[in-house]
């Protein structure tokens, strides 16, 4: 399995303890983690990724 490229929001910088991270694999999907249990994922497909955002848009909370 290739490496992926994680990516966390400006607001943790480098040295934020417990952030979420996403990164994108070759066929596009989307992965998120938290820096501090990284080992722990949750993949996206693209209408997923685009529901999950839209939710947080709206302001759904679960």
């Amino acid at each position: 399995m290739p490496q992926l490229d994680f990516k966390r929001p400006n607001r943790c910088g480098d040295s934020g303890p417990t952030c979420v991270e996403v990164a994108i694999d070759v066929s596009g999907r989307r992965i998120i983690r938290n820096s501090a249990r990284p080992e722990t994922q949750v993949i996206f497909d693209e209408a997923e990724w685009v529901a999950f955002l839209d939710s947080i848009r709206a302001g759904q909370t679960y």
